[in-house]
């Protein structure tokens, strides 16, 4: 359920009335990681997140993928909610991601504890250097028409079946080159609904995503770039801004960044040669 029934009083400039209201739903995830030998297996919490529930098994898979703790799919050996956090309405808050006994963490990476706001993913990260992953670099092999980036913003706004109740969730779609909608995924977080389709693709053992086109429903931010930079994302587009540092990345790793498309029209800040 991504949606919860308010009562209401709405106000024009003649009267009042009260209504009924749909909001999207905003609860915290704990994603904690299991480790370690078969006869000494030891448990970590690594983040705290504000998000929508649904798809939260990928939402956890796609943070560790995109925060360079896991590389693939094959070093994840099960993934389930907790059922010894004590109160009922917590059970479906707590995941737990039991990784392979053979993988080696960068327990440099895991101590950087931080709470995930709605908003802003990498806020209370302990460190600079904690923010930045390291891209690789994106190979232009293929272009994109114009005409298909135009009709990316209605694809995605007539997928977004919550956000056409609630008008508030951020929306990430990722598309094939040729303007097929391949999957969609939303959250009250920006960076939660790209960690879904990144785990949802990560699942699928398709990254990295060479062939695909990423639309993302707000700004771009640096922390977008970064995710879909991680998961070899080579044109993200976004029906708002981009900032300098998310214009610097994208350059950096050989990225297309499109900002502000919509109404037929968008800016190209970053690798202009894969835009045909």
């Amino acid at each position: 359920m991504s949606v919860r029934s308010s009562n209401i009083i709405q106000y024009s400039t003649t009267a009042w009335s009260n209504k009924s209201d749909l909001l999207a739903i905003e609860e915290p995830l704990e994603i904690r990681i299991g480790y370690g030998a078969i006869d000494n297996r030891q448990q970590k919490s690594l983040s705290v997140t504000m998000r929508t529930p649904g798809h939260d098994f990928e939402l956890a898979t796609g943070f560790l993928f995109t925060e360079g703790i896991i590389y693939s799919y094959q070093q994840v050996e099960s993934i389930k909610y907790c059922e010894d956090v004590g109160r009922q309405e917590e059970k479906e808050n707590v995941v737990r991601v039991e990784l392979k006994p053979d993988v080696e963490l960068d327990f440099q990476k895991l101590q950087r504890n931080f709470y995930t706001t709605s908003s802003c993913g990498v806020c209370g990260k302990s460190s600079i250097e904690a923010v930045a992953q390291h891209c690789p670099v994106i190979p232009v092999s293929w272009t994109v028409k114009p005409e298909v980036i135009h009709k990316l913003p209605d694809t995605l706004r007539k997928a977004q079946h919550v956000f056409e109740y609630t008008g508030g969730l951020h929306a990430s779609g990722l598309f094939e080159r040729t303007g097929n909608m391949v999957l969609l995924r939303e959250d009250v977080g920006r960076h939660n609904a790209l960690d879904k389709v990144i785990g949802a693709m990560l699942v699928k053992n398709q990254i990295p995503l060479r062939n695909s086109v990423l639309l993302v429903s707000g700004r771009a931010s640096f922390e977008l770039v970064q995710k879909a930079a991680m998961a070899g994302i080579p044109v993200l587009a976004a029906v708002g801004a981009p900032s300098s540092l998310a214009v610097k990345l994208a350059s950096d790793c050989g990225m297309t960044l499109l900002g502000f498309v919509r109404d037929n029209r968008f800016n190209v800040y970053s690798t202009p040669e894969r835009v045909a």
